[in-house]
């Protein structure tokens, strides 16, 4: 019977960040995380060690091969996932992480006074671009491009500056697909230029498709810096 000590250790983002303003609130994005927990779940389902790091979300998966650890900000799933980066065999960055934060947190709620308010933004960490400096060859990172125009041109360049082995397009051109959804409709595209375009169907179904293909990349990886010739 398997172990956690000899199961492949696959570490997943799901959900939106949360980035205060003050103490009540906080800017955030749609994201309800069911991609990403579906996700997880074909995972599990495949035998391998999953953890997960979300955002705020209402989404339940129990099982006995998932740690959850639940974060708000940017920085703290940044912090969640670094001592996990060197052991995950498989890693999806499927949360909608905030690309900017306020340069500010205020200590106290702020008060209405002015009528206009200014609020200063300074970026955010890129979780996946930090993974991807540092990623080895037998490691594979799956990410995630949520698209509104120039969608093939965007995700190329995400998979290419984030060192990622596949990336999944999103497109909010598609209707019952991305935030909120319980379907949605990905293309996968690898770094050889191969994009497979698949039909809308439930969450849990893509979230299959996307461990299959994860997993076939990492079956197929070479020792390489930028490994090519992989099948999605």
């Amino acid at each position: 019977m398997n172990t956690l000590a000899n199961k492949n250790t696959v570490l997943i983002t799901a959900g939106p960040t949360r980035e205060a303003l003050d103490p009540v609130r906080y800017i955030t994005n749609h994201s309800s995380g069911k991609m990403g927990y579906a996700i997880a779940a074909a995972f599990l389902e495949k035998g391998y060690r999953v953890i997960l790091v979300s955002g705020p979300v209402e989404v339940k998966l129990a099982h006995p091969d998932l740690t959850i650890i639940p974060v708000n900000s940017a920085d703290e799933m940044y912090a969640a996932c670094m001592p996990y980066f060197a052991s995950a065999k498989i890693t999806v960055f499927a949360a909608a992480v905030a690309d900017y934060k306020p340069a500010e947190t205020v200590l106290y709620k702020i008060k209405k006074s002015d009528a206009e308010f200014d609020l200063k933004m300074v970026k955010n960490v890129d979780i996946a671009y930090q993974f991807g400096l540092i990623k080895r060859n037998d490691q594979v990172a799956v990410g995630f491009a949520l698209e509104t125009n120039n969608e093939e041109q965007n995700a190329l360049k995400k998979l290419y500056t984030k060192n990622l082995d596949l990336v999944i397009l999103n497109s909010t051109q598609d209707e019952n697909a991305t935030f909120g959804f319980d379907t949605n409709k990905i293309t996968i595209i690898n770094r050889d230029f191969l994009f497979r375009a698949l039909p809308l169907k439930s969450k849990a179904e893509v979230g299959k498709d996307i461990a299959d293909a994860a997993i076939k990349v990492s079956a197929t990886a070479k020792n390489s810096t930028v490994k090519t010739s992989q099948l999605i």
